[in-house]
């Protein structure tokens, strides 16, 4: 197993088969209340459903057992297959979710594959699971992500996509840079049915408000967090909300992850795939763009990496106007420089605060309280040069 970094990832090299196993899971405690739990989802009857979950701390290859149990359980033409025709490998994983490929020989000896996705422990406190398999079925009839196939417990299964994803270093290369940047505005094209109100400071304060009253049983981990000022932490937010909010920036469908590990690539065809939309809402175009350019940082979070102006005014010519990239106005490129860099710095806030909570829910073994340092330390480093380009774009 391989950890590599606060959302991605695990990754596997091996298949597994099975050999049953007991494992039990330690009771984790409730931060927050019921009604902060996105309710139970209600899908659509052509898609099939079941409530059986799978426990992610369970041994490999009792999981995998459980696994192909779900899947013979929602697609009616495999219960009566012998489980030796399955096999279960991972692809990749991480804080949110676990990827997994299932093989399966089918009885008219064809052998098909499907992703299944197992949401991480307690992330229906950070995730919104209703909005997001609302938004995967106008996104998969888009041609994003890979295509809902069913859903289950803690779960759901997807078609499979035979795709590489990208290193942090990959999305930098400017013919991937431009791809992307065509992509994302398709994207920002895509209109999802509901409120189309932006969810970005919505959430920010509802992390900041849950984040401020966490207690732990560690002592020199709530030594660490006692030193946060949840006071100037809300001061920062609010002022950083007013002033985004004069930038009238387009509201749009956001991916609002969109990190290498979220981005596939398939060779072959030249196909550039988005995935995992857990984290998608309306929100702020520069947002999503500010946060994909924070991603440049890869999984060590080294800033120095973060795009310089004419990276940036690359990606920016590609997402304006993908046909003719060298026919944009200065003026129009200026402002989704200073559109963009000014809510970077709310992408440092929002991962800070989620942070904070990944560091009483989950179980994974990582510094979540340095990791909350980290963003908000940069967030700090990187706001009085973005706050002045703002305000002086503002009072002209």
């Amino acid at each position: 197993m391989e950890w590599s970094g606060p959302k991605m990832s695990w990754k596997f090299s091996q298949t597994f088969k099975f050999e049953l196993q007991e494992l039990t899971m330690g009771a984790t405690e409730n931060i927050w209340t019921a009604m902060d739990i996105a309710p139970s989802v209600a899908i659509h009857d052509s898609i099939p459903h079941h409530p059986l979950s799978v426990d992610t701390a369970l041994s490999f290859p009792v999981m995998s057992h459980r696994v192909i149990d779900v899947c013979k359980k929602l697609f009616r033409k495999w219960e009566k297959l012998d489980d030796s025709r399955f096999s279960v490998e991972t692809v990749s994983g991480g804080i949110t979710n676990l990827l997994l490929k299932v093989s399966v020989k089918e009885g008219n000896g064809d052998n098909v594959a499907v992703t299944v996705r197992l949401y991480g422990p307690n992330t229906e406190y950070v995730i919104d699971r209703k909005r997001e398999l609302q938004a995967i079925k106008y996104l998969s009839a888009a041609g994003f992500g890979a295509k809902l196939l069913g859903v289950f417990g803690n779960g759901m299964v997807q078609s499979f996509i035979n795709a590489s994803t990208l290193n942090p270093a990959d999305m930098k290369k400017p013919k991937l840079a431009a791809e992307i940047a065509k992509q994302l505005r398709r994207f920002h094209q895509v209109e999802i049915p509901g409120s189309k109100e932006p969810q970005l400071w919505v959430d920010i304060f509802k992390f900041s408000e849950k984040a401020s009253s966490l207690r732990f049983e560690a002592p020199d981990m709530q030594r660490r967090y006692e030193t946060i000022s949840f006071k100037e932490v809300h001061e920062e937010v609010t002022q950083l909300k007013e002033l985004t909010d004069r930038l009238n920036a387009p509201v749009v469908f956001s991916h609002n992850d969109l990190l290498s590990g979220n981005l596939m690539l398939d060779d072959e065809h030249d196909i550039l795939y988005f995935i995992d939309f857990e984290y998608g809402s309306y929100s702020y175009r520069g947002y999503d763009i500010g946060n994909h350019f924070n991603e440049y940082a890869g999984y060590e979070c080294d800033y120095s990496l973060y795009p310089i102006k004419d990276e940036q005014y690359h990606f920016f010519r590609h997402y304006l106007k993908p046909e003719k990239p060298y026919e944009v106005p200065e003026k129009d490129l200026k402002a989704l420089y200073i559109e963009t860099n000014t809510f970077m710095l709310a992408s440092h806030l929002y991962w800070a605060l989620w942070a904070l909570i990944q560091a009483k829910m989950s179980p994974i073994d990582f510094d979540y309280l340095g990791y909350f340092f980290l963003r908000y330390n940069q967030y700090k480093k990187e706001k009085q040069m973005c706050v002045s380009l703002a305000q002086s774009h503002l009072s002209v």
